[in-house]
C-alpha cells in the first residue's frame, strides 16, 4: 500500500493488485542465467526421449543401470561366485564319500551349504568394522572400485545368504539326512559306524541331545530373534502391537538383540568342532574362517572403547526445535580432527550405557566446537530430548527455538548428562572436495550432514577475506595465503522441508551465509512444501507479502532468514538445467541426502543431463 499508494488516498487500483498477485510469484520463482541462447539450446537437447521400440527402451534403463551400479554389480558377483563355488566344492567332496550312498544328497546340500556359512559368518563381520572401512575409504584408492558407502546394505545382503544357508543346513539334515539314517539297514549303517559309534542312533531324540544338535537349535533360535527384530516394521515401531508387545520391539530391542551375536559365534565354533563326519581337526575349518575378522571386530570394538572413553565432552549449549529437533553444541576433544559429511556415535549414559547413535556433524572443521542435530524418532532420542530439555528455557527474543541452554556462558551451570562420543566416520558427503561445483540436495533433517559442508565453504570465504585484508594491509603475502586454496568454486544447497518450523535449525548458517557470501559463491534455496506452488491462485496472498516484507526488510516472513523461501517442490529438471547452463564443461557433485524416494529422479537426472550437456553429474547418496 506504501508504494502503490503514495498520495494516501486509501485505496489502491485492480491492476495494481493484479500486478502485486500475478507479477511477484512468477519473478521469485524464474532461475535467471547470463545465456538465454544457451539456456534454449539445452532446453531443446533435453526433451525426454521416449523409445516406442520396447528393446531400446530396456537397453537404455540397462545401461543407466550398469553405469550407475557398476561397483556394487560387481562385489555382488564375485560374493555370490565364491559362494557357490564353495557350495560345489564341498557338494562334490561329499558326493565321493561313503556317506552318500546312505545319505544321497541330503549330505552333500547341508555341507555345501555349511561350506557358505561359515564364509558368511565371517564375511558379515567386516561390512561393520567402521574405523577400517574408513580408513579404506579415506586413506586409499579402494574407494574408486569398492562401495564403501554401501556397507551396511551389504551387511544386510549377508544377512540373507545366512539365512538361506540355516535354512539349506538345518533342513536338510533335520527333514533328510536323520531320518535315511534311522531308517538305514545294518549292512547300510556299517560304513557310518566309524562317525555315529558302533550302536546306531534310536530315535531323533539323540541327534538333538547331542553338542552338535542343541548348539545348532540355540543358534538358529537366537538367529531368528535377531534378524526378526532387525525388520523395519520392528526396529521402527511401525506395526500396532499390544502395548506389553510394543516393549518388546523398537531400537533398544533390535540393539540388544544384535548383540547376541557374541553367543552365537561362540556355538557356531563349539558347532563346527564336534562334527560327525568330520574327526581330522584340519579338516574342522570353521575356526580357519573365523580367525581373521573375529580378530579385526575385536580390535575394532577395543579401539572404540578406548577412545570413547577419553573423548568425553562438556555440553556448551542445548537447543530444542520445532519438529522434534535436539541441538547439542560441545566442545571439541584435543586433536579430534574431522570433514564436513562426516559422523560420529553418541552414548549418553542417562539413557542407556551400553548403546551407541550416529549423527551427522553439523559443525564445520574450522569451528572450535562440534554440534549435531537430532530428531526425535524412536525411544533413545526421545528420551535423549526429554533429559536436555529439562535443563533449558524460552529463549530471547533475538534467539531461536523453542528452548535453548548456553550452558556455557551460564553463571550456575545447571546438571547436565555426560556425553562420550566415538568417531568420526567417512561418509560419501566427504567427498565434496573433489569437485569445483556441488549441488546438495536435503529434505528435513536430512540436510545436516550438507549443512556442515556449506559451513566449511563459508569458513573459507572468511578466511580468504581475512588473507585479503592482511595482504592490503601489510603489503605482503601473509602466513596463511600459502595455504593451497580452497576448491570450491560454487555450492547450491536446495532444502525441502514440510514445517515452517524447521527453518529455525539453521537460521544462523543461513544469515551468515547471506551477510559474507558477498561474490555469491554459495546459492540458498529453501523449499516449504506444506504451501501450495507459486504461481497458485491459493498462495498468492502469502507470496505477495513474502515479497514485500523481503524487499523492504530483507528478511523472509517464512523462514525468518535472509534467504527467501520458496514453495511447493522444486522442478528438479529445471534446478539440473541452471547448474548446466552456468557451468558448461565441469564436474558437479550431486549430493542428496533424505528419503529414498527421490533418489531414483536425482540419479537419473544426474545420468541424463551427464550424456546431453557437457557437465558432468556425479550423484552421491548419502545414508539417512
Amino acid at each position: 500500500m506504501e508504494e502503490l499508494d503514495p498520495h494516501n488516498l486509501g485505496y489502491i487500483e485492480l491492476y495494481n493488485l493484479e500486478m502485486l498477485l500475478l507479477q511477484a510469484p512468477s519473478q521469485s520463482a524464474n532461475l535467471l542465467t547470463d545465456s538465454r541462447v544457451l539456456s534454449q539450446m539445452l532446453s531443446q537437447r533435453l526433451v525426454p526421449t521416449k523409445d516406442r521400440n520396447p528393446i531400446k527402451k530396456c537397453c537404455r534403463g540397462l545401461s543407466y543401470f550398469v553405469q550407475d551400479n557398476w561397483k556394487r554389480i560387481w562385489v555382488m558377483l564375485l560374493w555370490l561366485s565364491i559362494c557357490a563355488g564353495l557350495f560345489t566344492w564341498k557338494f562334490i567332496q561329499y558326493k565321493h564319500r561313503a556317506v552318500f550312498h546312505v545319505m544321497g544328497y541330503c549330505v552333500t546340500t547341508a555341507k555345501g551349504a555349511a561350506e557358505t556359512l561359515k564364509f558368511n559368518m565371517a564375511l558379515i563381520l567386516l561390512p561393520v568394522c567402521r574405523n577400517t572401512i574408513t580408513w579404506l575409504r579415506s586413506r586409499t584408492k579402494l574407494g574408486r572400485v569398492v562401495p564403501f558407502d554401501d556397507n551396511i546394505n551389504f551387511h544386510k545382503v549377508i544377512a540373507v545368504g545366512i539365512a538361506i544357508g540355516v535354512g539349506l543346513h538345518a533342513g536338510a539334515h533335520l527333514t533328510c539326512d536323520f531320518p535315511r539314517l534311522l531308517h538305514a539297514t545294518d549292512e547300510e549303517y556299517e560304513p557310518m559306524k566309524p562317525f555315529f559309534g558302533d550302536d546306531r542312533p534310536d530315535d531323533y531324540w539323540w541327534f538333538v541331545k547331542g553338542t552338535e544338535g542343541w548348539t545348532g537349535v540355540v543358534m538358529v533360535v537366537l538367529m531368528a530373534i535377531s534378524y526378526t527384530l532387525a525388520q523395519p516394521w520392528f526396529r521402527r515401531n511401525r506395526l500396532n502391537l499390544p502395548k506389553i508387545l510394543k516393549k518388546l520391539t523398537g531400537f533398544n530391542a533390535f540393539w540388544y538383540s544384535h548383540h547376541l551375536f557374541v553367543i552365537v559365534y561362540v556355538l557356531f565354533i563349539i558347532h563346527g568342532y564336534f562334527l560327525y563326519l568330520s574327526k581330522k581337526w584340519y579338516k574342522r575349518t570353521t575356526w580357519m574362517y573365523l580367525a581373521v575378522p573375529v580378530l579385526l571386530y575385536a580390535c575394532e570394538r577395543l579401539i572404540r572403547a578406548f577412545r570413547s572413553g577419553y573423548k568425553s565432552v562438556r555440553i556448551l549449549k542445548v537447543a530444542v526445535y520445532p519438529g522434534n529437533v535436539l541441538a547439542l553444541q560441545m566442545s571439541k576433544p584435543q586433536g579430534f580432527k574431522y570433514t564436513s559429511g562426516q559422523y560420529i556415535f553418541v552414548n549418553c549414559a542417562a539413557v542407556s550405557q551400553f548403546q551407541w547413535h550416529p549423527f551427522s556433524i553439523t559443525s564445520a572443521p574450522g569451528d572450535d566446537y562440534l554440534s549435531i542435530h537430532i530428531r526425535t524418532l524412536g525411544d533413545w532420542t526421545s528420551q535423549l530430548k526429554s533429559i536436555f530439555a529439562k535443563v533449558c528455557q524460552p529463549p530471547s527474543v533475538d534467539q531461536s527455538g523453542l528452548l535453548r541452554a548456553d550452558i556455557g556462558q551460564a553463571d550456575n551451570r545447571p546438571r547436565i548428562p555426560k556425553l562420550l562420543i566415538d568417531g568420526p566416520y567417512g561418509a560419501p558427503a566427504q567427498d565434496y572436495k573433489d569437485y569445483d561445483v556441488l549441488l546438495l540436495v536435503g529434505l528435513g533433517i536430512g540436510a545436516t550432514p550438507l549443512i556442515s559442508i556449506i559451513k566449511d565453504v563459508l569458513n573459507n570465504i572468511k578466511q580468504q577475506k581475512e588473507i585479503e585484508e592482511g595482504i592490503t594491509e601489510d603489503g605482503g603475502a601473509t602466513k596463511n595465503s600459502k595455504k593451497k586454496p580452497f576448491a570450491t568454486k560454487r555450492a547450491y544447497f536446495y532444502w525441502v522441508t514440510r514445517e515452517q518450523g524447521s527453518f529455525e535449525w539453521f537460521r544462523g548458517v543461513m544469515n551468515e551465509v547471506a551477510e559474507y557470501d558477498q561474490d555469491g559463491v554459495i546459492e540458498l534455496h529453501n523449499y516449504c512444501t506444506s504451501v501450495y506452488e507459486e504461481g497458485d491462485a491459493r498462495s498468492a496472498l502469502i507470496t505477495m507479502l513474502q515479497s514485500i516484507h523481503h524487499a523492504k526488510n530483507g528478511l523472509d516472513i517464512v523462514s525468518g532468514t535472509r534467504v527467501k523461501t520458496h514453495f511447493a517442490r522444486p522442478n528438479w529438471r529445471t534446478v539440473f538445467k541452471h547448474v548446466a547452463v552456468k557451468h558448461t564443461d565441469e564436474r558437479v557433485g550431486v549430493f542428496y541426502c533424505g528419503a529414498p524416494g527421490l533418489t531414483g529422479e536425482l540419479r537419473r537426472l544426474s545420468q541424463d543431463f551427464s550424456r546431453k550437456t557437457t557437465t558432468k553429474f556425479d550423484f552421491h547418496k548419502e545414508n539417512f
